[in-house]
């Protein structure tokens, strides 16, 4: 029997001196994400709060243990064909350890914050980066696809897309 992946998940994208951590998505088969950059995070596993996956899957990914962190927002995404996403939205600017820049998901890679939006990034993933950048106070995303085309974009209830 397979185990069911979960509809909740976490992203962060962890920060330091002007510069995301990325992942680019290239080493996972049947990768929904695959040839895209992302920040890290994952499924959530059961009885796991939003900041337990959290810290459970930036550790997994990066060997790096964060210290201070802020939940930015939840980010819905539909699409015709995978089942509803629930996504919660970190930022980190603090952490321990060292880098593991060995991650079976793809290749970490620090990226100064004005060039994230030159890599293939999804475009739903534009949006939100770009409310990380201005700051935005705690919002609600809703981003549809259908295939790999952005249809809708809700950003706290209100079409902008």
């Amino acid at each position: 029997m397979t185990k069911e992946k979960s509809p909740l998940t976490t992203l962060c994208y962890i920060e330091q001196d002007g510069k995301y951590l990325m992942l680019h998505r290239i080493k996972k088969e049947h990768d929904i994400n695959e040839g895209k950059w992302i920040g890290v995070g994952g499924h959530f596993e059961a009885g796991e709060s939003p900041e337990e996956c959290l810290l459970r899957e930036v550790q997994e990914e990066t060997g790096l243990r964060l210290v201070s962190w802020r939940f930015r927002g939840i980010v819905t995404f539909t699409a015709d064909d995978v089942p509803t996403e629930y996504m919660c939205l970190y930022t980190a600017d603090s952490y321990m350890g060292e880098l593991n820049m060995d991650c079976g998901e793809g290749v970490l890679r620090w990226v100064p914050k004005e060039e994230v939006m030159n890599l293939p990034l999804w475009e739903g993933d534009r949006v939100f980066l770009e409310l990380l950048a201005k700051d935005a106070q705690f919002f609600s995303l809703q981003l549809s696809y259908v295939q790999d085309k952005l249809v809708e974009c809700v950003l706290d209830g209100r079409k902008r897309l």
